[in-house]
């Protein structure tokens, strides 16, 4: 049996937000990032994204970086905690596909 993640499943939305942050950015950056590599599937709204950079900052997956010198647009980054979280995302989903294609005999796209 497989462990158990210490983080747990994430979100599809916290997923996205990490994914986009290995590079710093700012809200309106993940937003366009995240909408441009789901070819517009996963919409964030600035309420459901600012909600979501708040949490994780709290949880330590990511740190505000610049905005010194008058810059308004706060910048976030992924945090080794945050990478270690995404780490465990893909082990998890990677299974899930594993078991998924075993079971029904389902190939790759």
């Amino acid at each position: 049996m497989a462990s158990e993640s210490r983080s747990g499943p994430l979100t599809e939305t916290v997923y996205y937000i990490l994914l986009g942050l290995h590079t710093p950015r700012h809200g309106y950056g993940v937003m366009q990032l995240v909408d441009e590599i789901t070819g517009g599937r996963v919409n964030l709204g600035p309420g459901t994204l600012y909600g979501a950079l708040n949490a994780l900052t709290e949880k330590g997956w990511i740190t505000p970086v610049g905005g010194a010198g008058g810059d308004r647009k706060k910048e976030y980054v992924i945090t080794d905690a945050g990478r270690s979280a995404v780490r465990e995302e893909l082990e998890r989903l990677e299974e899930l596909l594993q078991n998924g294609r075993q079971i029904t005999g389902g190939g790759s796209r």
